[in-house]
């Protein structure tokens, strides 16, 4: 029914959640039937934390917001797991663009929450064309990078399990370098695991004479691809592998079918806003001539609101705890 439904997406299917409940989630998925086919549906994480816990629907619910019966029935079977399971509160993210869909979160008791989870802001790249106007599309800098890595003697190639193990201690020392948290080496693992198992993921691994010097996991799920994570050596750097290693991932997903490259995540800043800081990640991304998309974000339902604050109060100090 997810990998069916336009509203679907890749953190509301199965695998998703098999994968997250081997990393301290529970896994509840609620549907609801008419005329024997599943028209709605949401995969409900749920975190334990100190007194009680966190119900969570990341990219979802799985639904057509404007049809209302619908949507009352999967709120009401959401709210009861929610409530029954003891949640200090129930933090929804939908998939959908800012403004949709707003009137019938609050209509049910949800309010905007600045604490997200996923981010809110992405770049998307139409795959929809050949991959001459691809090329032509992206800026021109990025254009000459992408064609400069194959000169530059940079290969890539889909990785293997036995790369899996490269792939974290890239993760590790591009952590150290950009100062960002990593998850085990068994968390990358049991993704690639998980979702590659299901034709739905690849490892892409960046070689310069045979060692590798960069690697990125990209999961396609429906009609898009996602890029996840990535990793880059200290080495070789201005051989451009992680140009050669994005073209590489939009050309297997045109090659599945899929017509979306969603890039995940640049920092949710209005464009000319005096604190929109050009990252160094962000400039990298926009150069590979997406389209900026931004969605509604976070809604909370909250059941106990002394808890809520202490748990708010929390968030940024443990916000990879809920990742």
């Amino acid at each position: 029914m997810v990998s069916a439904s336009p509203h679907g997406h890749l953190l509301q299917c199965w695998a998703w959640g098999e994968f997250k409940s081997a990393f301290g989630w529970s896994v509840v998925r609620v549907a609801v039937e008419d005329g024997g086919e599943l028209v709605a549906g949401a995969q409900i994480l749920l975190r334990r934390l100190p007194y009680r816990c966190l119900a969570y629907v990341p990219k979802g619910p799985c639904l057509e917001p404007s049809n209302q019966r619908h949507a009352e029935s999967l709120w009401r079977a959401v709210h009861r797991v929610a409530r029954d399971r003891g949640a200090i509160a129930l933090k929804v993210e939908p998939e959908w663009r800012d403004g949709a869909g707003t009137e019938w979160l609050t209509g049910v008791g949800l309010r905007s929450s600045a604490q997200t989870i996923q981010p809110r802001r992405t770049i998307t790249v139409d795959l929809d064309v050949d991959e001459s106007t691809l090329l032509a599309r992206m800026k021109s800098k990025t254009r000459y990078n992408v064609r400069l890595s194959s000169r530059k003697g940079i290969e890539v190639a889909e990785g293997s399990d036995g790369d899996l193990g490269r792939f974290y201690e890239l993760m590790r020392a591009t952590g150290e370098r950009d100062r960002f948290a990593v998850h085990s080496e068994g968390y990358y693992r049991a993704a690639w695991e998980a979702l590659a198992a299901e034709g739905r993921g690849v490892l892409l691994v960046a070689r310069y004479e045979g060692e590798a010097v960069a690697g990125i996991m990209v999961f396609a799920f429906g009609a898009s691809a996602y890029y996840f994570y990535g990793a880059s050596s200290n080495r070789h750097r201005n051989r451009m592998p992680n140009h050669a290693l994005q073209w590489a991932a939009m050309l297997w997903a045109k090659e599945r079918g899929c017509r979306q490259y969603d890039l995940w995540g640049v920092p949710d800043e209005e464009p000319g806003s005096p604190t929109a800081a050009l990252t160094g990640v962000q400039r990298f991304k926009e150069g590979f001539g997406g389209t900026p998309v931004r969605y509604i974000g976070a809604y909370d339902r909250v059941y106990s609101r002394s808890l809520y604050a202490i748990l708010n109060l929390a968030w940024s100090a443990r916000r990879r705890l809920f990742s």
